[in-house]
């Protein structure tokens, strides 16, 4: 579903609201499993918002 680097839009994140709205890039090198909730880790979102976890369905590529 999504690669490390990869960038992402954040539609909506249930770890932080903040986030809705800003990009930002895949962490995780693997698929997410039970310690994160099936959530993949974000990074890059912004100076004040530190890396969030967003179910897939919050999370769009850019293409980028």
């Amino acid at each position: 579903m999504f690669n490390a680097g990869d960038e992402v839009k954040i539609l909506s994140c249930e770890d932080d609201p903040r986030a809705a709205g800003r990009t930002g890039w895949i962490v995780d090198e693997v698929q997410p499993g039970p310690l994160t909730g099936g959530r993949w880790t974000v990074h890059g979102v912004g100076f004040l918002i530190g890396s969030v976890l967003c179910h897939a369905n919050e999370l769009q590529k850019t293409g980028r």
